[in-house]
């Protein structure tokens, strides 16, 4: 492993997007004075000030929630179609700054140029997306028992959605949610990480540019706050009929419960556990490439980052030894430098968390193969990637360690495989790999994999946005992006219409 050094990064991207200055941290169709704390963004690559901004308090939020319900009425009596073209602007927007706003990622988060460009382009695809969904919110003609009667069901807007996202993904989850929703007829007030206040405000610029014009620039309302002033009213506020958020496990059981109180509905996109299953009769080379992927990438800080490798003991050896390999020769440094492989994790807290599991599945006799090692560099974010002999039942292994912590657990057979694959408590994302067609359909099978993904000879990291994301178990259960994922964004109801002239009653009932 080494470490990529660069010569002073080149930060014009923070001025094309306008964050110098006093920045606000609550939009309402404009941007309030606002009157909570202060937040300074404290980039991971260097531990250096990017920004700051003035948190909203509880009055913004009051003004913030007023504003979105209030372009939400109007909104919703706006055509699915017109309100796609909406969108498709939005999309265009996007991919107008795409540079600047992925660099942004890069600087404020930590993941490499690449990624930070990949997680625009998502935005990007998830717009285009929401377009052809906007001419797709199909209901059903359903018959009745009834002579001259016919049924239907319809699709409504459902309100002003409440989103509640994370650090790693600071744009991709808003659009995915914000996208969809606006299409389908609903606002949005966004609650982003304070990790990375700062890609928040950019995304909503971008987004109310074309909205602002025409009145509706609160549809995407943003409220940059503290939990106490902000997160609990929201998870509270019967104007936000459902509320998706993105986070850990204990979190999201405390937005379900609360949320749930006030027969609000909830998305949940909570904690990864996730395992690559190889075979003996796997392509090694596209499995240990795989792997390196998806637990070295975003430094294994995605939801659907791979932590275990439940490899069949006859090609353990071989698989190990190449994956060895690879992390010898990942480069960390600055994300932005295009030889840089890894960038910094989040920030310190992040890199003691997984050095502090390191030293658990010490104590318990697991053995670290490479890696795992703090790099005295700026910021004090950056760390090298472990990879660690384990055993599935330990308490560690059981739980999400949020970084390129990689965990490598023998199996006998399939069999043994799936049972420990399933042994965990989350059920996001899962993988595969074998040449046997029998294996797959087996993993596929409802006995097999109980992850929400289950993948064949890819990995558990990547999802594209045409299907449904989402997980089982302390994943969540929520669904989002594409599929018919849509449906959790609006209302339905169910019509029937007399036409004739009599009035006969349902089930053969006579009354009267």
């Amino acid at each position: 492993m080494s470490f990529a050094t660069t010569q002073e990064t080149d930060l014009s991207f923070l001025r094309e997007l306008g964050l110098g200055g006093a920045l606000s941290g609550a939009y309402a169709g404009r941007w309030l004075a606002t009157r909570g704390k202060e937040l300074t963004s404290v980039s991971p690559v260097t531990g250096q000030p990017i920004a700051t901004l003035r948190q909203a308090s509880a009055e913004d939020y009051e003004q913030v929630l007023a504003a979105a319900h209030a372009a939400f009425l109007r909104w919703r009596e706006v055509p699915a179609p017109v309100r796609g073209q909406y969108v498709r602007e939005i999309g265009n927007c996007l991919r107008a700054r795409k540079e600047a706003l992925g660099r942004l990622v890069s600087w404020e988060m930590g993941k490499i140029y690449t990624e930070g460009q990949g997680e625009i382009q998502e935005a990007i695809d998830i717009a285009d997306f929401a377009v052809g969904q906007s001419r797709m919110l199909y209901g059903l003609s359903l018959h009745s028992e009834r002579p001259h009667h016919s049924m239907r069901e319809q699709w409504h807007p459902l309100g002003a959605v409440g989103v509640i996202t994370s650090f790693n993904f600071p744009a991709a989850v808003w659009a995915w949610n914000s996208m969809i929703a606006l299409a389908c007829g609903d606002a949005v007030v966004w609650k982003p990480s304070s990790q990375v206040p700062l890609t928040a405000v950019a995304m909503t610029r971008v987004a109310a540019e074309v909205l602002e014009p025409d009145g509706f620039g609160a549809l995407v309302s943003l409220l940059v706050g503290r939990g106490a002033e902000v997160g609990d009213r929201m998870l509270d506020d019967p104007r936000l009929p459902l509320i998706s958020f993105t986070g850990s496990t204990a979190m999201g059981r405390k937005v379900s419960e609360r949320v749930a109180r006030r027969f609000g509905r909830s998305i949940l996109e909570l904690g990864g556990n996730n395992a690559v299953i190889v075979l003996e009769d796997a392509d090694l080379e596209m499995a240990a490439r795989t792997i390196f992927f998806g637990a070295v990438g975003t430094s294994g800080q995605r939801c659907t980052s791979t932590r275990r490798v439940l490899v069949q003991k006859s090609v353990q050896d071989r698989l190990v030894a190449r994956l060895l390999q690879l992390y010898a020769k990942v480069r960390i440094g600055n994300p932005l430098d295009p030889d840089t492989l890894m960038g910094p994790l989040v920030d310190q807290e992040a890199v003691h968390n997984v050095r502090h599991a390191i030293e658990r599945v010490r104590k318990l006799g697991g053995k670290i193969l490479a890696g795992g090692e703090p790099l005295e560099r700026d910021g004090g974010c950056y760390m090298t990637p472990a990879i660690a002999l384990a055993r599935n039942e330990w308490d560690i292994v059981q739980e999400e360690t949020f970084g390129p912590l990689l965990y490598i657990i023998e199996v006998q057979d399939l069999e043994d495989a799936i049972q420990k694959h399933n042994a965990v408590p989350q059920g996001l994302s899962s993988a595969l790999f074998t040449r046997n067609l029998r294996s797959a359909g087996r993993f596929l099978s409802a006995s097999g994999s109980d992850c929400g993904i289950a993948n064949v000879n890819t990995g558990t990291s990547g999802a594209e946005i045409g299907g449904a994301f989402g997980g089982e178990k302390e994943t969540g259960g929520g669904r989002e992006s594409g599929s018919d994922a849509w449906k959790a964004y609006m209302r339905r109801q169910t019509n029937t219409v007399n036409w004739g002239g009599d009035l006969p009653l349902a089930q053969g009932i006579v009354f009267g």
